[in-house]
This record gives C-alpha cells, structure tokens and sequence, in this order.
C-alpha cells in the first residue's frame, strides 16, 4: 500500500532546468548560512548534468555575482547487459571507483573491466577535445580553494560523482565540495556524504527505478548542446 501511495504521488521535475532551478535556490540558502566566503565554481557533468548545472549557475550568480561555470568529464562503467547500470566509474587519468558489489553480483570480468575502462577513457577524450573549444580553462588548477558545486541531474549508484570527488580531492584542494542533485536514493545519498563536504538532494527515494523516472521531460541530451551552453557561458 505504501509503495503504490508513493509512487502516485512522486515528486517529478519538469525537465533538468527546472529541477536546476529548485536546487540552486536550495544551495542559495546553503552558502549564504556559510560564515565563510568562497569564490564559487559550479561544475556540470556531461551531458545531463550540464544543463541542471547551467540552471543551479544562474540561480547562484543572482546571488553572488560573478562565478565560475565549467565541465569535468568522468565516465560510467557499465554492466555487459544493460550499459544503463554503473558497475564503477573513470577519470581520464584512468583513476577509477568499482562498486565491488554489484562487479561480484554481475559475475564482471577482470577483462571485461579493462576493456570497458579503456572505451570510456576514449569517450573522455574525445569530448574532451570537443568541448575545449569553450572552456574556460585548459585544466582544473584554478579550483584550489574554491567552492566547488558538482552538479549532476540524478544518481542512481552515484557512481560517477564518487569517481569525480575523489579525484578532485586528490588532485585539487577545494576549499570546499558539494555534491548537489535534483534525486537520488536514500543509500546513495549516505554514500556520497563521504565524498565531500555537503550533499545538496531535493529529492532522496526509497523507490528508485532511474533517474528519468522522476522528469516528465527527460530526453537526451547532445554534444551540441553542451557546446552551447558553455559558448553561450564563457563568451
């Protein structure tokens, strides 16, 4: 009974710029309790992610002024099966984060790990490549002692932001690093917690199917559209 009362009666966003929309007025409400003043770098994940964070972006820049809206580009691995399943995630650098779990679950092979983590570092790099025509930077030094917003527009294993924060904790040192997306599951939310300083989630479901399951618009997002919305950012 719970579950059909929950399930008539789900939160679902219009598309990803108005789910940016809420959760930018959300994180508005965050730093501005921060005794602390940061410079504030809004990073979208491809390719999604990048139109929730566009949104989140001029929600904050409303507020604050002037901040810095950029792209990072990890990866998911996927199960054999279904390429809708994350198995772990990749960086370009090759660091990675495995959901040992579900590898074990799905039976994945060391070789089939390899395979698929050398394809989607080639992805990486071609998109790379391609969205570098309007990047505002050629690298990520500039995120020492920044705020750093990672928006993505949902996680279902939350495995491409774990990769993500780990690596830019590693490589980096952000001032500080929030995780901030319109949905998740309740176990993914507690699993991101450790990853950086705050999790922003307007939404944590204990009946979570996917992402789109929570957009009436969730269609597929392009290269060119990325493109755009950095072009029309950072020019």
């Amino acid at each position: 009974m719970f579950e059909t009362i929950s399930r008539r009666f789900q939160l679902k966003f219009k598309d990803r710029v108005a789910a940016g929309s809420i959760l930018g007025e959300i994180l508005k409400d965050s730093l501005r309790k921060d005794k602390e003043r940061y410079s504030i770098v809004v990073l979208g994940v491809p390719r999604g992610g990048v139109v929730t964070a566009d949104s989140v972006a001029r929600k904050l820049s409303s507020a604050f002024g002037s901040i810095v809206f950029d792209i990072i580009i990890p990866r998911k691995l996927t199960d054999t099966d279904n390429k809708e399943q994350a198995i772990g995630a990749v960086m370009e650098d090759g660091t990675l984060y495995l959901h040992e779990e579900l590898i074990s679950m799905f039976q994945i092979t060391a070789t089939y790990l390899e395979k698929e983590t050398e394809e989607q570092i080639k992805e990486i790099r071609r998109r790379k490549i391609l969205y570098s025509v309007y990047r505002p930077f050629n690298g990520y030094e500039y995120l020492e002692d920044k705020a750093v917003i990672l928006v993505d527009d949902g996680a279902a294993t939350g495995a491409t932001l774990i990769a993500t924060a780990r690596w830019l904790r590693r490589k980096y040192t952000p001032k500080r690093l929030v995780i901030a997306i319109p949905v998740a599951p309740k176990d993914t939310v507690k699993t991101l917690e450790y990853e950086c300083d705050t999790v922003i989630v307007i939404s944590q479901s204990s009946i979570f199917r996917s992402v789109e399951q929570f957009y009436h618009n969730f269609e597929q997002i392009s290269d060119d559209k990325v493109l755009e919305i950095l072009r029309i950012r950072n020019n």
